[in-house]
């Protein structure tokens, strides 16, 4: 019987996300492929991305990079703006446009400390590529003008490069700062002309001059289109490499090791970065360089992608260690960060560079596979710090290593597998990065579904031979449901969409939120009444990873438990989401969850949960009414404690 091509999305999310299932429902795109460890992944990485959403309260959702805290995070926020880049990317695709857009404001409303660098003004032009939302985008203009130009600081005018010490490059110990120290260490020191940062502050500087020709600021459009040019000439003409055939640093320091402006003295993964912004020409002088990538001698392990070549004489010398634990390092390692960037990179110069050089779609999408099969733990998935180029192993053994959000994934499949290339015209492109059959790396099939693409809900298919979805065989296009392109083979599709309205974005303001450990509103709890555990259930957080323990726990089963809030203040409240956490084992969603108010000096019954949810959410409504304190009482079940992931309260 020939398959219908609409997937069943709420057998899927039920699938993937158990009882969570509809947080995800009419948020997220749908994909299925002939490849059940990339849709594993996909999903996983969705799951990753609400776990990493951090509820504020009145300044709304910020992304996270740990799940949990680290101390050079910015607080009491937990945020940090290395993978602001990363995180734009991959929520840019969500259905719901809260997350992004309230993360944006905050880090353009003070929250980008630029404690390390980033490319999140050509981020925000990328989301605007996909939503088309240009209020959204001139927001914030001037102050992205004003952090650009805070980057002053790590600019040197004689030489018309940025320069920057690795680690505030979110890259520790790489060949600049090692060999700054005479190979003895590498985590501080080194400062270097980058092809990252350049790379970086030029997409910037391109995203800025966009912006202000919509914004009919024509001075501020030429002003920042000549910086960009200006920085791409200079990237050309002092980073390219001849010797090497790379893009490489050079030392901005002069010391008893190194000497001012000599070139580093190896290959790093961080000179296909260029690419990734398309600052680089469409000669085969420069494409050359992807011929490193395929060199096991060189940058390419047996399990992914080394961040510096294997004859570089620290290769892989661990330096840095917490306990007898390894921290992290950038000399050799595997880092899910960079590989999101090379990809990148390389999808680019597959989809329109003329002059593509060594590598082919076979080899992005060996690569792609290569880095979908990291994230697997044995069956367990996991996605962790870095990993050992030869064996695919984690190496930074440490709690907060866990499911860590420091990379994109998600957008690699949808703009590179499935080929979504996103415009600034009314025009939608599709161009999958997939192989002919008969390649090893080759895709048989696969749909993405409810991909939001200028205010319209866009699916694509590939059937190879038609056999899978009984639809006809080749590449199809529906906006709205409608089909409006197919052709019988792989390659690019474009079709004209004009842009429309994206529904307004909704929000609602969670008055539970505790970002300072001593302020309001304050918990307490029957019993497990340690200080930072009742902090956990209202720190805006939550998640449902057995490996990062997160919440409050009750004291075993010992009757009927409760937590309980007091704001501190008379407080309007209707309703109430509870989020349980259940293991099978220690913990279990309790039995019954009852929300009490303080009133007239003694406890009254608000609100029953008609259904407790383990790993999602339960909801409790009620009439609104003015309390300053509320209370959750429940019922264990037999022999399991209660954790309380999160407690959130809400006005109506």
């Amino acid at each position: 019987m020939a398959k219908h091509a609409a997937l069943d999305i709420p057998a899927i999310a039920k699938a993937r996300y158990g009882n969570d299932a509809p947080w995800y429902e009419g948020r997220i795109p749908f994909f299925e492929s002939a490849d059940a460890k990339i849709d594993a992944v996909y999903y996983y990485r969705w799951g990753l991305f609400r776990a990493h959403q951090r509820d504020l309260g009145a300044q709304g959702y910020v992304t996270t990079e740990f799940a949990d805290d680290v101390d050079w995070q910015r607080e009491p926020y937990a945020s940090l703006n290395d993978a602001s880049g990363f995180h734009i990317a991959e929520g840019r695709w969500l259905n719901d446009r809260r997350f992004t857009d309230d993360y944006v404001n905050f880090m353009y409303e003070g929250g980008n400390d630029r404690h390390f660098t980033d490319h999140m003004a050509d981020s925000v032009w990328g989301r605007y590529l996909v939503d088309g939302d240009r209020d959204a985008l001139l927001a914030h203009l001037k102050t992205m003008r004003h952090i650009y130009r805070l980057w002053d600081e790590k600019f040197d005018f004689d030489k018309g490069l940025y320069f920057v010490e690795p680690l505030l490059d979110a890259t520790e110990y790489t060949v600049s700062s090692i060999d700054a120290s005479g190979g003895k260490d590498g985590f501080r020191g080194g400062d270097a002309f980058r092809p990252s940062v350049n790379s970086y502050m030029f997409a910037n500087a391109r995203a800025l001059s966009r912006m202000a020709q919509m914004a009919g600021d024509a001075a501020m459009a030429k002003e920042y289109a000549a910086r960009a040019e200006a920085l791409r000439t200079r990237v050309l003409a002092d980073l390219w490499n001849p010797g090497l055939g790379h893009f490489t640093d050079r030392h901005q320091i002069t010391n008893e090791h190194v000497k001012y402006w000599d070139p580093v003295r190896n290959r790093e993964l961080v000179g296909y970065l260029p690419w990734m912004f398309d600052l680089v020409p469409d000669e085969a002088k420069y494409s050359k360089a992807w011929n490193h990538l395929l060199d096991p001698q060189s940058l390419a392990g047996k399990a992914g992608m080394r961040t510096v070549e294997k004859n570089y004489e620290y290769y892989m010398r661990q330096y840095r260690y917490l306990g007898d634990a390894r921290e992290c390092q950038w000399n050799g390692p595997i880092w899910p960060y960079q590989t999101t960037q090379v990809l990148t990179g390389m999808a680019n110069l597959l989809d329109h560079y003329d002059e593509r050089g060594p590598v082919t779609r076979s080899d992005w999408m060996r690569e792609l596979r290569l880095y979908t099969q990291m994230h697997y733990q044995g069956d367990r998935l996991d996605l962790e710090e870095d990993y050992d180029p030869e064996t695919g192993k984690p190496i930074v053994g440490l709690d907060r290593s866990h499911h860590y959000f420091h990379s994109g994934y998600n957008d690699l499949v949808l703009s590179g597998l499935v080929g979504i290339r996103p415009r600034a015209d009314d025009v939608l492109e599709v161009n999958p990065l997939l192989p002919a059959a008969g390649d090893p790396q080759a895709l048989a099939w696969f749909r993405a579904e409810r991909v939001p693409y200028h205010g319209h809900e866009v699916s694509v298919t590939w059937d190879m031979d038609g056999a899978h979805y009984g639809r006809g065989k080749g590449l199809a296009i529906e906006v709205d449901g409608r089909e409006v392109a197919r052709r019988a083979d792989l390659g690019r599709l474009e079709v004209a969409v004009a842009r429309k309205a994206n529904a307004p974005v909704a929000r609602e303001e969670n008055l539970a939120v505790q970002l300072v450990r001593s302020g309001f509103p304050k918990p307490s709890a029957s019993s497990g009444t340690d200080p930072e555990k009742l902090h956990d259930a209202v720190d805006g957080r939550a998640w449902f990873y057995p490996e990062l323990p997160n919440g409050w726990d009750s004291a075993g089963s010992r009757g009927p438990q409760w937590y309980a809030l007091d704001f501190g203040k008379t407080v309007t409240l209707g309703r109430a989401e509870l989020a349980f956490f259940a293991d099978g084992k220690q913990f279990a969603a309790p039995r019954t969850v009852t929300v009490e108010a303080w009133r007239d000096g003694r406890w009254t019954k608000l609100g029953l949960a008609a259904a407790v949810l383990a790993n999602g959410i339960t909801h409790v409504r009620w009439p609104a009414l003015g309390t300053d304190r509320i209370r959750v009482t429940m019922t264990p079940q037999p022999g399991r404690a209660i954790r309380l992931a999160e407690l959130k309260a809400f006005a109506r």
